[in-house]
Parts: structure tokens; sequence; C-alpha cells
């Protein structure tokens, strides 16, 4: 039996979101890219790729690692590349996009046998966190002119517009892609292709997958690009799980019991937007979990269990893949989670542990 905490991907929950991924490139002509700053562990790529065409990237380094292990197109995208990196983000994409018409010009030169792109920024987001809108006050994501466009143009032969987070609504997506249309349709026509981002959460239940398709066949058509989405959450959404063990349990107003694991580091991204987490309750006896580090906040959330917890009891805290294990971190020293598969035939298997040696090695 593995140790916990780990994380537990499902390759047959995983499954169901490259199935729909795969109906939803098949019926549209749309080209899937997974973006690594949601999801990044490699040990599944092989899989994915079955169903996905590459990658596209945050960093020099995710680059390289989309090119390294992920077959298919590696696109590079950042919101400011340096200096010293701009030739190894060269030699290993296929294309890359700049965030602004000013790096742009500043790397023309160098990048002029590159296939190129330019960020665009719509003004419109989804977005229900100022945190995460590409949208809020004086963004410094991407071009949000056609005027500043126009002059560079001609460098470029498409556009990325990522202006979606966790968008689940079909009308509100077709609105918004009617809105970009409109008003930089004329620069539009002129490009080869047209990334639209990702946070369309495309592979949840009930999403409209037909008329999104369509929609975006009728948009590829229109225009004559090569669309493309770049799926984060929606590739890995529910396929991952952080198994936790109870290590202890106290009463001090509430039933408390405290787990192997910290939200801190072992899922930070719902400390940052104060979220629960997701667990399968059932039963009326009210618990709160609570993580293991120093931090007095640390607290997964209030859950509803059928029994008394106790130490050595097993907890699943629900889809903990997307910008979760990405950011998983060594606050207080907490053992980083090891990472597992469970194979199509529901067998486990260890790919990952983290041991003393990775805590001193991230230090100095």
């Amino acid at each position: 039996m593995i140790q916990t905490p780990y994380y537990l991907i499902d390759k047959s929950h995983l499954l169901r979101n490259m199935e729909k991924i795969a109906t939803l490139r098949e019926a549209s002509g749309a080209k899937a890219l997974l973006a690594l700053k949601c999801f990044a562990t490699w040990s599944v790529f092989d899989f994915m790729s079955e169903y996905m065409d590459g990658t596209t990237s945050s960093s020099l380094y995710e680059v390289k690692l989309g090119r390294e292990k992920f077959p298919g197109e590696t696109h590079a995208y950042s919101v400011a590349w340096a200096d010293h990196e701009i030739d190894e983000v060269l030699g290993n994409s296929d294309k890359i996009i700049f965030n602004t018409a000013n790096q742009l010009r500043r790397f023309e030169e160098v990048s002029r046998d590159h296939t190129r792109g330019l960020r665009v920024n719509p003004g419109v987001s989804t977005s229900g966190f100022d945190l995460a809108d590409p949208a809020r006050p004086f963004s410094r994501l991407g071009e949000h002119t056609p005027e500043d466009i126009e002059p560079v143009a001609d460098l470029i032969s498409g556009f990325m517009f990522h202006n979606n987070c966790e968008n689940a609504d079909f009308e509100r997506f077709d609105n918004m892609l009617g809105s970009i249309q409109q008003r930089f349709g004329h620069l539009i026509r002129r490009m080869d292709w047209i990334s639209l981002g990702g946070g369309i959460h495309f592979t949840g239940e009930g999403y409209p997958l037909d008329r999104l398709a369509e929609r975006l066949k009728r948009f590829a058509g229109e225009n004559e690009v090569q669309v493309y989405l770049e799926p984060g959450e929606a590739s890995i959404t529910k396929s991952t799980t952080l198994e936790v063990t109870v290590l202890d349990t106290l009463f001090n107003g509430k039933n408390l019991a405290i787990v192997d694991s910290s939200i801190e580091a072992h899922m930070l991204d719902l400390l940052i937007y104060r979220e629960s987490a997701k667990m399968n309750e059932a039963g009326d006896q009210d618990w709160m979990v609570c993580g293991k580090s120093c931090l007095a906040g640390d607290i997964f959330g209030e859950f509803k269990f059928d029994h008394a917890l106790k130490p050595g009891d097993r907890l699943s805290i629900q889809d903990a893949a997307g910008y979760t294990m990405v950011k998983k971190n060594w606050f207080n020293g907490v053992k980083m989670p090891a990472i597992a598969i469970r194979e199509l035939d529901g067998t486990e298997r260890l790919v990952r542990d983290f041991d003393y040696g990775d805590f001193a090695a991230a230090l100095s």
C-alpha cells in the first residue's frame, strides 16, 4: 500500500476528459494543446498525447518539458521573454507567442524564421476572481487595441486570445467570440491560426459540446484560420485525488481532524482563492479537516461523514490535479505528496516519491 500523502491520477477518469476532447477535435477541426501551467505531470503525457495535439507554456522550463515529454506541437508563450533565454525557447518550440508588440519588435530579428504570434486581450473575461482576471484594470496580459496591433500584424501569423476562466456557459462564450470577431475580425482574417486559449469548461457535465464544435468550425471557416484551444483544467478535471490519513482528532467547539497533508503546501490554489476542498460526503457528522502545518488557517474545509473520524482513517480529497500538483511546495518541511497512477485495469503504481534529499536540494 502506498504511503500517504500522495496524488492519485485515475486514468479511467482522465479518459473521460480525453474522449470529450477527441470528440471536439473531430467535430470542429480545432486542435487541443495541454496548458502546462495547470498540469505538468508528465508520467501521463504519453496517454494524453493520443487525444491531444501538443502543449502550450508560460515559461522556458515548460516549453522544454513540453518538447521533451509530450509528442506533437510545442507552443511557447510567456508574459515576458528574457534575452538570455530566447534562443533556447526558439530551439524548443514550433510557435512562439509574444505578450506585447514591444517584445515582438525586440526579438523580431532572432525569431524571423520562426512561426510567431501575439497575445490579444479583448478586455472581457468570465473570471469571478480579480486575481485571475486577464481583463482586470491595468492588465499587462496582451495587447488591447487594434491600433497597437496593426503596425506589427505583418510580423506574425496568429493571435492568442486567452480571456476565459472556468467558463461553463456556452452562450457567454458564443457572445464573447462574437465581440472578438467584431472588434478584431479585420486582423484575424489576415492570420493563419488563432488560439482561443483555455478556461472553457467544455468537459463538464451537460456542456453542449456539439454547439461548441459548430461554433468553432464556423469561426475557423469564416476567418480561414486553424483554431487552437488550450485546455488545462478541462483536460484533467475530476481525474485526481489527494490521498491523506488522519493523524489526530480533537474537539474545540467543532470536531477537528488533522491529516498528514497541508492545504498551503499541497493544494495552495484553494488557499489563495479561499475555496474549500472537495470530498465525497455522506452522513450527518460534521468534521473540519485540517492540515498539519503551523499555519492556523491550514484547513481543507468542513465535511460530513457517516462515522466519527479517528487516527488511521484514510480520506480522499477530490479534484486535486489542476493548479495543484504544479504548485506543491515544501512549506514547514511537510513531506511532499508522492505521485501515483491508477491504470485502466485498476492497478495502482507509484511513479514518484519525495524525501528529505529533495527538500534539502530545493534550498541552499
